[in-house]
């Protein structure tokens, strides 16, 4: 039978709005709550991400490329990175052993008599005829130990405690809320003491030494990053990818390791970074109170400060070494970690 313009038409019709084929039996293998929770994982990666110039750009990516036309951080990542140079490669730079009292019979303390800046000492030398230059690159590397040493510790034993209190808050319902409260009102018992003053409590009651100085200063910054990792977790548990995995059934713990808590490390980085530049000057207020390493093959700047307070009239630059290189190396810190927040946060772009 032939077959007429008409049904024709609604043949092509109907071959035209034919329903595509349910994702059910394309892909009948995989459960409907399996793929809906892997569209959750999608999205939460997504909320990190924003569209710039057609194409996907990560958050990171993003604010680097920020901070590459940025004075600052250009400036705080140079000092920083001669700093942690010098430190890595302090045994090959120093010229000198930083007890090697070689010069000794050429200085002398009681009549005033110092060896400043010459060809082979060139910052001179100190009281006791050792080379200060040497000194002071062995210093760096004390000083960086120390400094990251003590904010891992902030950062770990912080992070543990404000990512529980956080998760607790946002998913653990009534008793998690109990919990918040708990670890909380701890945290806030810390930070009613001052940083250095609850840095040197702890110091005083383990003993001097360079463990003393970073478990002091590591402890002194346990709050701090405990509760902004808290509050970064509070913001992210009302985000829409939270509660559209909330409403699929996800568990509570996937939802707190793999959604939220990823999502709320930026600014517990970008502290991790500011937080450096208050560990060297925690360390060095520690050394100078004598809380530091007693041992004078490992000098640190603090303690280079305090020896060389009884010579300010005679041997200033005894003291300006030291003190300029715990200012530049913290301003440094300072600098690359305001930058990266500036390029991180939205609210504080330029």
């Amino acid at each position: 039978m032939p077959t007429t313009p008409s049904s024709q038409n609604r043949s092509e019709s109907g071959e035209g709005t034919k329903a595509p084929e349910p994702a059910e039996s394309r892909d009948g293998h995989t459960p409907l709550l399996g793929r809906r929770a892997a569209k959750v994982d999608r999205l939460a990666e997504l909320m990190g991400r924003r569209e710039e110039g057609g194409h996907g750009a990560g958050v990171w990516r993003t604010a680097f490329d920020r901070m590459r036309r940025s004075p600052m951080a250009i400036t705080g990542a140079v000092i920083v990175a001669v700093f942690v140079v010098v430190a890595l490669f302090s045994p090959v730079i120093a010229p000198y052993e930083p007890v090697a009292q070689t010069w000794g019979d050429e200085v002398f303390p009681n009549r005033s008599v110092f060896v400043g800046p010459r060809a082979e000492n060139w910052l001179g030398l100190d009281n006791l005829g050792r080379d200060q230059f040497s000194r002071m690159v062995i210093g760096a590397r004390q000083t960086l130990l120390v400094g990251v040493v003590a904010t891992l510790v902030g950062f770990g034993v912080g992070a543990l405690l404000g990512g529980a209190a956080g998760a607790a808050a946002v998913l653990g319902g009534r008793w998690g809320r109990q919990v918040d409260n708990l670890v909380m009102r701890v945290i806030d018992m810390m930070l009613a003491l001052p940083t250095l003053l609850l840095a040197v409590t702890v110091a005083a009651l383990v003993g001097p030494s360079l463990t003393t100085v970073m478990i002091a200063v590591g402890v002194a910054q346990v709050p701090i990053f405990a509760r902004l990792l808290r509050g970064a977790m509070l913001s992210q548990g009302s985000r829409d990818y939270v509660l559209a995995a909330r409403a699929l059934g996800v568990r509570k713990h996937r939802i707190a390791l793999v959604h939220i808590l990823p999502n709320s490390l930026g600014p517990v980085i970008v502290q991790s970074t500011l937080t450096l530049a208050t560990a060297i000057i925690d360390a060095a207020a520690l050394s100078y109170l004598g809380l530091g390493n007693p041992d004078p093959a490992f000098p640190e700047w603090g303690t280079m400060l305090a020896d060389a307070q009884r010579f300010l009239s005679s041997a200033p630059q005894l003291a300006v070494y030291p003190a300029l290189a715990i200012i530049v190396t913290a301003l440094g810190f300072t600098l690359l970690g305001e930058a990266m927040r500036e390029a991180l946060d939205p609210k504080l772009r330029k």
